[in-house]
């Protein structure tokens, strides 16, 4: 059994490793190929990974629990708790928690990742938390999964005490768009390109 934390009720959050690049290169190459469907090539993403993914850009792995607990037992009785984890389960708007469910073995395939890592403040100069990735797959979304995330990676931000945490977005995923903005997210910058190729 892998060592993973509940991070909302049926989901188990697991600390990722370094020997993980090739899944998390998936992971990403996914995310990619659901945002931009006509393009066919997204091997360049694997250099990102190469060139960021270390023991300072910590990653995490959301696994489905198949097995429910019995009753008494979990985050109601007090069994389940971690500094990073929200003090109360989370659930989608207007949704009850689901039942509490065993952690997966160590041969479940993930169902969700979040990816860390750091910049810098470009007007305070302070070093922040900033989110590379954040990524549920299709069939595990609108079940509180990337809000429990996000608030994940504010909680690591705060516990090694930096004051804010920053992401980017495209702006053509409007469901991020919306839950970061839910989650009070700014904008802060904007990101221009222009085309000027032949």
């Amino acid at each position: 059994m892998t060592n993973s934390e509940l991070l909302i009720p049926g989901y188990h959050i697991r600390r990722g490793s370094t020997l993980e690049r090739s899944q998390l290169v998936k992971f990403i190459q996914r995310t990619y190929q659901e945002l931009f469907p006509t393009q066919q090539d997204f091997a360049h993403l694997a250099i990102t990974v190469e060139q960021y993914f270390s023991k300072d850009t910590p990653l995490w792995w959301v696994d489905f629990s198949h097995e429910e607990l019995g009753s008494g037992e979990g985050i109601e009785s007090g069994n389940i708790s971690s500094p990073l984890l929200p003090a109360t389960p989370l659930a989608p708007l207007g949704e009850t928690p689901r039942p509490q469910w065993l952690p997966c073995s160590s041969t479940s395939s993930p169902v969700a990742c979040l990816w860390m890592g750091n910049a810098i403040d470009q007007i305070q100069g302070d070093r922040h938390a900033h989110i590379f990735l954040l990524y549920v797959l299709p069939e595990h979304r609108r079940r509180g999964i990337a809000t429990a995330l996000m608030q994940y990676a504010e909680n690591w931000a705060k516990q090694r005490g930096d004051r804010q945490i920053g992401l980017q977005v495209f702006q053509s995923n409007p469901p991020a768009l919306n839950l970061y903005n839910h989650l009070g997210y700014q904008t802060q910058s904007l990101w221009m390109v222009k085309s000027i190729g032949q």
